[in-house]
C-alpha cells in the first residue's frame, strides 16, 4: 500500500474528530472561560503558574510523548500495520483523547488536583488510598522502563553497516565493538541532552522572569538543539548503560523538586522543536514518498509471528501499542502539572484533546516510517532477535530509511535524528513522572496522618524514595522485561482514570457515556494481559517482583471498579446536590 493513503486517511479522521467529537465533549463538560482556572486563582511560580498555551502544550506533549507512541507501535508492527494502524486511529479517537481532555478538564475544575484527590471526592477515603496506591505502582513501572530505555538510548551503537557510511571519511565517531565497527550514536544524544539541560535555566528566566517574546525564546531554544547535535557529532559522551542509571537517577532526584520554570518547562519547551521537527519529516517523508510510488514493505497482518512474540491480538497488541493510542500515564501529567499551568479553560481541549491526537499522528508516522523505511526482514531481525533486541534502532533505521529513499537525506542523519527524538523526551518523561510520584506521597503521607512527620513533608525523602525504587526495578529488570507489564498497568490506569471522570460527572448529574464506555473496554482488556503475564511469564521465571507488583495491580484495580460501580449507579439515580457552577 502506498503511505500517501494511510496519512490522508488517518489525518482527515483525527482533524474532524478534533473538531466535531472534541467540540461536542466540550459542552458535555461546560467549559467556560468566565471561571478563573487554578493556575491563575492559586499562582506561586512554582508549580501553579498560568502559560502561554504554546508553553503549556509544550510540556504536555513532550511529557506524554516519550518513547511509548515510538517504541509500542514498532514493536506492534510484529502483527502487521493494519491492525497496529487500526487501533492507534480508533483509539486515540474514541478513547484516548477523550481521556486525556476530561482528566485535564475535572482536575483543573477540581483545583489542580491530582486524579486519586479527584477520585477521592467520588468514591471517598477508600477509593482515594485504593487509586493512589496503584498509580505509585504504575509510576514506578514507567519510570523502571523509561530508566533502561534513557540509558539504552545513551549508550547506543550502531554498525557502520546499517547505516552505510565509510568508517575512514565520516565525521561521526567510530570505535571498534565486539570485532564490528560501530557509530556512537548514542553519544551523540548524550552530548546534546547535557546541553539543552544546561542551557533550559536561561530559557526558563528569559520566559518567566523577564516575559521575554516567546517567539524569540522558541528561536533560542531551536538553536540550542540544533548546536547542541553539532556539538555532539564532534564530542559524543560515551559512558557504560549502567553509569548512565545511576546519573539520571541523581539527576530526576533534584530536577523533581526545584520550580518548574527552571528545567521542567524549558527542557520540554526546547525538546518539543526536535520533536516537532521530527514529526514534519517523518511527515514529508511519507508524502513525498507516497508521491515518488514507495509502498509498504511489511505485511497487512502477520497474526502468528505477533502471536508468537507477544501473545494473543487481544489483549497484546492493546497494551503493546500503550501511548500510540491510550496511556494512563497521561492523566497523571494532565492532574499533575498541565492542570497548574493552563490560563484559561478553552486552552484545554487544544492541550488535552489535541496533545493526544498529535500523538497519534506520530504514532501512525512511526508505523509508516518502519514499514516503508526497511524490509520486513531486517525489522525482524533488530527488534525480534533470539536475543539483544533493539526497538530503539529498529525506528531510528526505519526513519532514516524514509528519509533517504523520499528525501535524498543520508540514512546516518536521519538515524541519528531517531535517536535524538527517543531520548529528549524519555528523560522528560522522567523528569515529570518523578515530580508526580513526589505529588502523590505528599497527599498520600497528609490523607494518612493528622500530623505529617516533618520528614515526610520533605521533597528530598519523598523524590528520594521515588528514585530508589525506579532504580531498583530498572536495574534489575530489562526494559523489554518491564514493558508488558508496564503497557499493562498504564492502560488499566486510563481506565481508573476514566471511572473516576465518569463518576465525577455522575455526581454532577452530567452525561457520561463517552467515558464510561471507554473505561469498561480498557478494565477489560489490562485486567485480562496482566493475568496472562502473571500465569505464563512472571510465575514460570520465578520473577517474584514482577509477580507481586502484577498481583497487587489487579487486586487495587479490582476493588477500584467494585467501589466505582456501587457509587456510580448510586449517583445515576439520585444525584448529590451541587454547585451547579462545579
Amino acid at each position: 500500500m502506498n503511505p500517501l493513503i494511510i496519512v490522508f486517511v488517518v489525518f482527515l479522521g483525527f482533524f474532524l474528530a478534533y473538531r466535531y467529537y472534541g467540540g461536542y465533549i466540550k459542552l458535555k463538560l461546560g467549559e467556560d472561560d468566565s471561571r478563573p482556572t487554578p493556575a491563575v486563582q492559586i499562582c506561586d511560580d512554582k508549580d501553579y503558574c498560568p502559560s502561554n498555551p504554546l508553553v503549556v502544550f509544550s510540556h504536555h506533549f513532550a511529557s506524554i510523548a516519550g518513547a511509548g507512541p515510538i517504541l509500542g507501535p514498532t514493536m506492534a508492527l510484529a502483527f502487521g500495520y493494519m491492525p497496529t494502524l487500526f487501533w492507534i486511529f480508533l483509539g486515540t479517537i474514541f478513547i484516548g483523547a477523550v481521556h486525556d481532555y476530561t482528566s485535564l478538564f475535572v482536575s483543573m475544575r477540581e483545583k489542580g488536583r491530582s486524579m486519586a484527590e479527584v477520585a477521592g471526592t467520588t468514591l471517598g477515603r477508600a477509593g482515594y488510598i485504593l487509586f493512589v496506591l496503584f498509580t505509585l505502582f504504575m509510576i514506578v513501572l514507567v519510570t523502571s522502563a523509561f530508566l533502561g530505555l534513557a540509558a539504552t538510548a545513551l549508550s547506543s551503537l550502531v554498525p557502520v553497516k546499517a547505516i552505510g557510511v565509510d568508517p575512514a571519511k565520516t565525521a561521526l565517531k567510530v570505535i571498534t565493538h565486539e570485532g564490528t565497527q560501530k557509530v556512537v550514536i548514542g553519544g551523540i544524544a548524550s552530548t546534546s541532552v547535557i546541553i539543552i539541560t544546561l542551557f533550559s535555566p536561561l530559557i526558563g528566566y528569559l520566559l518567566y522572569r523577564r516575559r521575554a517574546n516567546v517567539y524569540l525564546v522558541a528561536l533560542l531554544a531551536i538553536a540550542v538543539g540544533v548546536v547542541s547535535v553539532i556539538v555532539g557529532m564532534s564530542h559524543p559522551v560515551m559512558l557504560n548503560p549502567k553509569v548512565w542509571m545511576v546519573i539520571i537517577s541523581i539527576y530526576v532526584l533534584f530536577a523533581a523538586g526545584i520550580p518548574v520554570w527552571i528545567i521542567l518547562q524549558p527542557r520540554d519547551f526546547t525538546n518539543a522543536f526536535l520533536l516537532y521537527g521530527g514529526l514534519a519529516l517523518l511527515f514529508l517523508g511519507a508524502l513525498l514518498g507516497g508521491f515518488s510510488g514507495l509502498s509498504i514493505q511489511a505485511p497487512a497482518y502477520n497474526i502468528a509471528f505477533g502471536m508468537e512474540k507477544l501473545g494473543m491480538l487481544w489483549p497484546f497488541l492493546f497494551i503493546t501499542v500503550a501511548c500510540g493510542a491510550i496511556s494512563g500515564f497521561h492523566s497523571l501529567v494532565a492532574g499533575g502539572t498541565s492542570s497548574k499551568q493552563v490560563a484559561r479553560e478553552s486552552h484545554a481541549r487544544k492541550v488535552g484533546y489535541g496533545g493526544m491526537i498529535l500523538e497519534g499522528i506520530l504514532a501512525t508516522l512511526v508505523v509508516v516510517a518502519v514499514a516503508t523505511g526497511i524490509g520486513y526482514d531486517i525489522y525482524k531481525q533488530i527488534v525480534w532477535p533470539t536475543k539483544g533486541a533493539n526497538v530503539i534502532l529498529g525506528f531510528s533505521l526505519g526513519m532514516g530509511g524514509l528519509l533517504e529513499k523520499s528525501l535524498g537525506i543520508p540514512i546516518v542523519i536521519g538515524t541519528v535524528f531517531g535517536i535524538l527524538m527517543l531520548e529528549g523526551f524519555i528523560i522528560t518523561t522522567l523528569d515529570t513522572a518523578v515530580r508526580l510520584n513526589r505529588y502523590l506521597f505528599e497527599e498520600l503521607w497528609s490523607f494518612i496522618f493528622k500530623e505529617v512527620p516533618p520528614l515526610l513533608k520533605t521533597f528530598w525523602f519523598n523524590s528520594g524514595l521515588s528514585v530508589l525504587l525506579m532504580f531498583y526495578l530498572g536495574y534489575t529488570n530489562a526494559y523489554t522485561v518491564i514493558w508488558p507489564i508496564f503497557g499493562s498497568a498504564n492502560q488499566l490506569l486510563s481506565g481508573l482514570a476514566l471511572i473516576a471522570v465518569s463518576t465525577w460527572l455522575a455526581y454532577r448529574g452530567r452525561p457520561s457515556w463517552f467515558t464510561v464506555l471507554p473505561a469498561a473496554f480498557m478494565m477489560c482488556t489490562t485486567l485480562m494481559a496482566l493475568y496472562k503475564l502473571l500465569v505464563s511469564r512472571y510465575l514460570p521465571s520465578h520473577n517474584y517482583p514482577l509477580v507481586v507488583t502484577d498481583i497487587a495491580l489487579m487486586v487495587l484495580a479490582l476493588a477500584v471498579i467494585v467501589l466505582a460501580v456501587k457509587r456510580y449507579f448510586d449517583f445515576k439515580k439520585a444525584p448529590p446536590a451541587v454547585e451547579a457552577a462545579k
